[in-house]
């Protein structure tokens, strides 16, 4: 069984009613070949989460990673800069190696419930992504300008908190259904179809 680690802040880590993490929930749901692990620890900026990187990521020697962040990095009252913050994403993709890494942008904010965070700095941080993604070779998903262009999207914003950040079940349904889609995509392009195949032979 192949091992897809998501790697993030509270966006990956929250359980939302669930009694598990409702990504990783959802996702093994979507995908029963398929073991994830929730690696998501809330109010992790980049710069936090370099520090078990290597415990939460690379010491599991997974065959994928999700790695989403920004909602703190971009934050007022937990600033790193952009420069950091892209920097951060960067050694993150090449560690664990851009075929394998999964980008995904931070998503928006109801900015009327967010005195800390604007969804124009949110964009930066979603460019500054989408920008790691091209210069590594990474894949990517750009959750910011998926959910942003919708016209209800502050309604997929509403979670258990209702806080404008911590969104709720169908976000998490379109957040998983384009993970799903994009590993999908892996199994194809990367030759992930025939090592779920051989090791399925191996029973």
């Amino acid at each position: 069984m192949l091992e897809i680690i998501c790697f993030g802040d509270s966006i990956t880590a929250r359980k939302e009613g669930y009694s598990t993490p409702i990504l990783t929930h959802k996702l093994g749901s979507k995908m029963p070949n398929y073991k994830f692990i929730n690696a998501g620890v809330s109010g992790n900026t980049t710069e936090q989460a370099m520090f078990r990187f290597n415990r939460d990521v690379l010491s599991k020697r997974p065959d994928a990673v999700t790695v989403l962040f920004g909602a703190n990095d971009s934050a007022t009252h937990k600033f790193v800069d952009l420069e950091t913050f892209k920097r951060n994403i960067s050694l993150f993709a090449k560690q664990i190696g851009p075929e394998k890494t999964i980008l995904i942008s931070p998503a928006p904010v109801d900015e009327a419930l967010q005195p800390n965070r604007t969804n124009e700095r949110m964009e930066q941080y979603a460019l500054a992504v989408q920008e790691v993604a091209k210069e590594t070779g990474s894949h990517f998903i750009d959750l910011f300008h998926i959910i942003y262009s919708l016209p209800n999207y502050k309604e997929l914003l509403v979670g258990e908190k209702n806080d404008g950040l911590h969104f709720g079940k169908p976000a998490y349904e379109m957040l998983s259904d384009l993970i799903v889609q994009k590993v999908e995509e892996m199994e194809i392009e990367d030759g992930f179809f025939k090592k779920l195949v051989d090791r399925l032979m191996r029973g």
